[in-house]
């Protein structure tokens, strides 16, 4: 009995210590958590008047000058490091004509950077939009490219269709040595084709490609006639065709039957 009362009296030492032990494990961490509170508080308020100094415009942009990313970030509030909105950076420069994302982070202390993606523009859209490579129409100066672009033409909201369908189209007469300059779509979703050489071509609304190949296969024939030269070919017809034909000069004929 008496060896009893003594392990109980050790086993009660025992918890006593770990009990010591683990309130003080648990005051030394919440002092210490206190402490970096304290420290990052007092951290901020030193640091709360952080201005951004630091642009750095990454990238490649070939048509929007830096000057007016710039300028378009500056419309923001740079005058604090922590509480500038780099959503709202972000948009202000997405707004500028040619960009068509914008990703910004913030650099400590001083820094911001914006990295900017432009359009690729593939198309001119009814005269005045551009289209880029995923069928998106956007608006900006067309004078700044570099290369004539192909003109499509159809109703709101059709252009994503329209280019689909100049791809395919052009594909097919590309592969044939013809080269494909322009497509409207009609509000009645008829499609006309112009090509380079300076033949239009009517394909109606349904079957389209099929008709393309049609032309393709018969205009060996068409280029026999010697005195005229094919205007418009009307391909909206289950079978065969209807051909218009400009007459030409005596020189042309000349020149025509030498090439």
């Amino acid at each position: 009995m008496h060896a009893f009362l003594e392990k109980a009296q050790q086993l009660k030492q025992q918890l006593n210590w770990s009990l010591i032990f683990g309130v003080s494990f648990f005051l030394i961490v919440v002092f210490g958590l206190v402490q970096i509170t304290s420290g990052v508080r007092q951290w901020l308020v030193e640091n709360k008047d952080a201005q951004i100094k630091h642009l750095t415009v990454l990238g490649e942009p070939e048509y929007t000058d830096e000057k007016a990313i710039i300028g378009a970030i500056k419309k923001a509030d740079l005058s604090s490091f922590f509480d500038l909105d780099v959503k709202h950076v972000q948009y202000l420069v997405q707004e500028l004509p040619w960009v068509a994302t914008a990703s910004v982070r913030k650099q400590w202390p001083d820094t911001l950077q914006v990295y900017v993606v432009e359009h690729q523009a593939v198309a001119i859209w009814n005269s005045d939009l551009l289209i880029n490579q995923k069928g998106e129409v956007f608006q900006a100066a067309s004078s700044k490219l570099s290369v004539e672009l192909p003109q499509l033409y159809g109703p709101e909201g059709s252009e994503f269709e329209a280019w689909v369908a100049f791809k395919q189209f052009d594909e097919m007469l590309t592969l044939n040595n013809f080269k494909l300059t322009s497509l409207a779509l009609s509000e009645r979703f008829s499609w006309q084709l112009w090509l380079e050489n300076g033949i239009r071509l009517n394909l109606g609304r349904k079957e389209k490609a099929k008709r393309v190949q049609r032309f393709i296969d018969i205009y060996p024939r068409m280029e026999k006639r010697a005195d005229a030269q094919v205007d418009v070919v009307d391909l909206r017809y289950d079978t065969g065709l209807a051909v218009s034909w400009k007459l030409l000069e005596e020189e042309q004929i000349q020149n025509k039957s030498k090439a």
